[in-house]
């Protein structure tokens, strides 16, 4: 035997190590089964989890930072507070600040924004936030609803430039009451500290589908709320739109010369939830290792005990001249054969999920609730995200792990005597 397998070489034994897993196909499934269900859950919750990370990235890119954004350093240490006092590159015009930034290369577009606070006088709902931007402009740039892909209104309008029109979140109007057609009368404070009383009809309702902006937000034309304001020439914020986010780190460099000294330039990667969520990265590959090593300490259950049940075997095997090094190999291929199985069945699986899961998204709200999500800046959709690359990543880590869980019992195999196995 030894002659034929040296004939053959490690042709031969890969051979007599394939015919092997068919030898017992409850065995094999078993151990196929649980190579497939550990890759499927690594795609599933890889897909999930950068579905999330996707979802965070758009919400904080639309509705916070753009790619870039520039606001005064004094904005910046109060922001959770929403000041329209502090304006950014104050002392130079706005106007020429806008197109000096459209005008470096890579920028797409170039938006000023104002937040602010507002109580709200004959409401169940006392405070909102207003929130002042150029929806026209905006809306031809980016969707606001990311699950319809649509700039979010369910009825009526958006405000019309420089008008005392307002449109509100569905959820806002739920709560509220409110229809178009009707007056919010309402307060807020002026960058002069004067309290300014307002009262826009509602002219649509929008669902972005982002609790945040759909429960609690007003929309206004931005240049109505800089006048209300008193903000003159001058804006709160400026967001700027890359033609890829990965450009938002130059484009900060060439942004900086039209600002001042203590104007505070920020990229949306620096973003509190973005940072965190790119610090766990770790957990995540720790948990689809948990999952992985499971699966592995089944088969290396399974190929001992086909050790264990083929003692005979492999001391008729050592008796007709086959070498440890041969059976070792005979037995990590069998081990290495259903763990390629088991993985590619584990990855047809989660690639079929996560392509539905590109069209039919999960949403949070039904599954943990609104509370939840609440404070995080992800939509309630989440969609998985299909990658080509992470199903192969995913196929060749439990390939190549459940093949070195397999090594000791493989090894095992080879030191068992043929005399002494031959008698049991």
């Amino acid at each position: 035997m030894n002659k034929a397998v040296q004939r053959g070489g490690t042709a031969a034994l890969i051979t007599i190590a394939f015919r092997n897993i068919f030898r017992n196909m409850r065995r094999t499934m078993f151990c196929v089964a649980a190579v497939a269900i550990a890759v499927f859950f690594i795609i599933f919750f890889s897909s999930l989890i950068d579905g999330m990370l996707q979802s965070m990235h758009d919400v904080v890119q639309t509705f916070e930072l753009g790619h870039v954004r520039a606001v005064s350093a004094r904005y910046e240490a109060e922001s959770e507070y929403s000041p329209v006092q502090y304006p950014v590159a104050e002392g130079a015009s706005l106007a020429s600040v806008m197109e000096r930034i459209k005008a470096i290369p890579g920028v797409r577009a170039a938006f000023p924004r104002i937040s602010a606070y507002a109580t709200l006088q004959e409401s169940v709902v006392k405070h909102a936030g207003l929130w002042g931007v150029t929806m026209g402009e905006e809306t031809a740039v980016h969707n606001f609803n990311f699950t319809d892909k649509t700039d979010g209104l369910v009825e009526g309008r958006y405000p019309a430039p420089d008008s005392n029109e307002c449109a509100i979140g569905l959820r806002f109007a739920e709560k509220t009451g409110l229809k178009i057609g009707d007056r919010i009368p309402l307060k807020t404070v002026s960058s002069q500290f004067s309290d300014k009383l307002w009262a826009p009809v509602v002219t649509g309702v929008f669902r972005f589908d982002y609790a945040k902006m759909d429960r609690e937000t007003i929309i206004v034309d931005f240049t109505r709320l800089q006048r209300l304001l008193s903000l003159n020439d001058a804006s709160q914020q400026i967001v700027v739109y890359a033609e890829s986010p990965d450009m938002s780190a130059r484009i900060a460099r060439d942004m900086a010369p039209f600002f001042n000294a203590d104007d505070v330039i920020t990229e949306w990667t620096d973003q509190y939830w973005i940072v965190m969520m790119d610090m766990y990265q770790p957990v995540y590959y720790a948990m689809y290792l948990v999952f992985l090593i499971v699966a592995c300490l089944l088969i290396v259950n399974t190929i001992t005990m086909i050790i264990h049940e083929r003692i005979k075997e492999i001391g008729m095997m050592g008796s007709l001249g086959m070498m440890r090094r041969e059976i070792v190999t005979v037995f990590f291929f069998e081990s290495l054969f259903l763990a390629m199985t088991g993985a590619t069945v584990g990855m047809v699986l989660g690639g079929i999920v996560t392509v539905i899961g590109q069209h039919v998204p999960l949403r949070w709200t039904s599954i943990a609730g609104e509370s939840a999500f609440a404070a995080m800046p992800a939509a309630n959709a989440i969609f998985f995200r299909f990658s080509i690359g992470a199903l192969a990543r995913s196929w060749l880590l439990g390939v190549v792990v459940s093949s070195l869980f397999t090594l000791f019992p493989s090894l095992k195999s080879a030191f068992v005597e043929p005399v002494e196995a031959l008698r049991r």
